[in-house]
């Protein structure tokens, strides 16, 4: 049994931002795993691109599957060209694909990227599909970061990730526990695409608005918040249950992002003042909502007692990269990678389907 992999891990969110390539190096060392990050990159996608991944939500199923390889394929060409840029040793990949569909209510979670396609255009061993498994047990097959949260991130008491939902995970009575909490990025960049732009770069838009409080009681009033965890969201839930409310509201941009950052942080702060710690425990913030400085001010502001760590911009941008890879390594010495407290899943499980190249 190897104590060092090296791994590439890919990752691309539901905040349609693109693809982010972590390469790792991970150390086993007295039961103890410790990471470095030792090459990132992020390859943003193109607007037809991106108007595709947004739209397979919609595809009839021959045309999802088929796209479901071109971008399988699509990923094994970036992963070649990274490797042969930098001219890496990798033991193997860890993939997290992109998801399209996420309703648990019904058992269905489904990531493209074809982990097949992906490995023979790479030539390189592929695992991938991290979810299904989970959710085959009965789980909600989301988050799945808390595994490296709480073996690679320990120094925190929580760890929140903003993309394009914000999920958080903790220990409680020596326990993981995790769980989605409302949408980030997915809802800013909703309405920052109105006027043309990809995002509210520092939340400076947002800034200069106003609270539109009724705007703000409705969002907040969502049956989804009320919900106890193991909970997860999707693109669909966000489709049917916020766009609704925000679409019926007329008010500037400026008082519907402050108003939607509040809401978001009144989501996350509720959800941390709802367990029980001492003063000052550290919170990790990442993902690209970290890097919306008027959002971290706003929280701030309603977490007194809270040590907010908002850490260097690579692990900013590449946690969830990161934790894919080392979920990855996990699956690779079937060891433990979903854990039941977290998804509330029947059990833990080592999840990940491995591919090889032909």
């Amino acid at each position: 049994m190897k104590n060092t992999y090296h791994v590439i891990g890919l990752m691309s969110g539901t905040s349609l931002d693109g693809l982010d390539l972590a390469y790792c190096k991970f150390n086993k060392n007295d039961q103890q795993w410790s990471f470095e990050l030792l090459k990132g990159k992020s390859i943003a996608y193109k607007e037809a691109f991106k108007a595709k991944l947004k739209n397979t939500i919609n595809l009839p199923a021959s045309e999802l599957l088929h796209f479901n390889n071109q971008y399988g394929t699509w990923l094994g060409k970036q992963v070649d060209l990274f490797i042969k840029d930098h001219n890496l040793s990798v033991d193997f990949l860890a993939s997290h694909g992109h998801t399209v569909f996420h309703q648990t209510n019904i058992g269905l979670t489904y990531q493209i990227g074809s982990g097949q396609h992906l490995a023979n255009t790479s030539g390189i061993k592929t695992i991938c599909d991290f979810r299904t498994n989970d959710v085959a047990l009965g789980g909600q097959g989301a988050p799945l970061v808390p595994i490296g949260d709480a073996l690679l991130f320990s120094d925190y008491k929580f760890c929140l990730n903003l993309g394009g939902i914000s999920n958080i995970s903790f220990n409680v009575n020596n326990e993981r526990n995790a769980y989605d909490i409302a949408p980030v990025n997915m809802l800013l960049n909703y309405l920052t695409n109105k006027i043309n732009l990809d995002y509210d770069k520092g939340g400076a838009i947002a800034a200069k608005g106003n609270l539109n409080t009724e705007l703000l009681e409705k969002l907040n009033a969502l049956e989804f918040y009320k919900l106890p965890y193991p909970k997860s969201l999707g693109y669909e839930w966000f489709s049917e249950q916020v766009l609704p409310i925000v679409e019926s509201v007329n008010d500037t941009f400026e008082n519907l992002l402050n108003t939607a950052v509040h809401h978001i942080t009144d989501q996350i702060a509720k959800s941390i003042n709802m367990i029980k710690y001492t003063p000052k425990p550290k919170l990790l913030i990442t993902g690209g909502g970290a890097k919306n400085s008027f959002l971290i001010e706003v929280l701030a502001k309603k977490l007194p007692r809270v040590d907010i760590v908002v850490p260097d911009e690579n692990i900013i941008d590449f946690k969830e990269a990161i934790i894919f890879a080392f979920m990855g390594v996990l699956r690779d010495l079937n060891e433990i990678n979903c854990l039941k407290s977290v998804t509330g899943a029947r059990k833990d499980s080592s999840s990940g389907v491995i591919f090889y190249p032909s």
